[in-house]
């Protein structure tokens, strides 16, 4: 229950999903966390509930695109809890799949502002702190995507070019004990992927690909994600964490 005890941690993407089961773990797990997204009303439904239940959790409305609503994260996140030791970009958009030819540029823009751009903006302006703070982890949240083809230019594109981001920076961070990781999850259900692996065709599909047979769960990843936050992985930088029961492994 004290895997994160007095740290601090910001949570994009947290409406739902991954996001919202990194948040609720992290603060199980003794952290007081900043969760952010940009669907304000379904963050706040959840977080106001977590709250009346003892949760030490705050939540703000994000851009993740955004510098000016960056700067407030990180802003309120101090003025609330003194420091950042942990940073969690989970904050992303699927488009659905598409071909180079069909992909316009003004969505290659779009996803690459939100699924890499995003992240970039966070580190850059958590780092100093997370530095202040003597050391801490990012954790990047990818995709196999990134790892592997077939899931769309622009998509695919974002995700790798965030895994080697992670890597750039677990070698220029080392010296600051700030380890930067990134994870890669397979088919799991949230209400972004759920109308693609949600479908009994979906289902079927998932099962056919993927060695274990089933789609991923949500709270598999966060407990994924709370190693790489945790001390307990203080050795533990610019590495892969693939979660997806096998999928790529075939």
């Amino acid at each position: 229950m004290n895997r994160l005890s007095n740290k601090v941690a910001i949570v994009t993407g947290a409406a739902g999903g991954m996001g919202a089961a990194m948040a609720r773990l992290f603060a199980k797990e003794g952290a007081n966390v900043m969760a952010t997204d940009i669907q304000e009303e379904k963050l706040s439904t959840w977080v106001n509930a977590a709250q009346q239940n003892g949760a030490r959790i705050g939540y703000l409305k994000h851009d993740v695109t955004s510098q000016e609503d960056w700067q407030q994260v990180v802003d309120q996140t101090l003025a609330l809890y003194g420091r950042i030791d942990i940073l969690i970009n989970n904050a992303g958009i699927y488009p659905g799949p598409t071909d180079a030819e069909s992909t316009p540029v003004e969505l290659w823009h779009k996803v690459m502002s939100i699924n890499l751009t995003g992240p970039f903006l966070g580190m850059q302006m958590c780092i100093p702190h997370i530095r202040t703070a003597g050391g801490g982890s990012i954790v990047n949240i990818s995709s196999i995507a990134g790892i592997v083809g077939g899931n769309g230019p622009a998509y695919s594109a974002s995700k790798g070019g965030l895994r080697l981001l992670s890597k750039d920076l677990a070698v220029s961070l080392a010296k600051d004990k700030i380890r930067v990781n990134s994870i890669h999850p397979g088919g799991v259900l949230t209400p972004m992927t759920e109308e693609i692996i949600a479908s009994e065709a979906g289902r079927e599909a998932m099962k056919t690909l993927c060695p274990l047979g089933r789609i991923g769960t949500v709270d598999e990843i966060a407990y994924g994600a709370l190693y790489l936050a945790s001390d307990e992985s203080t050795y533990t930088t610019g590495s892969e964490l693939v979660i997806d029961g096998g999928l790529i492994a075939r």
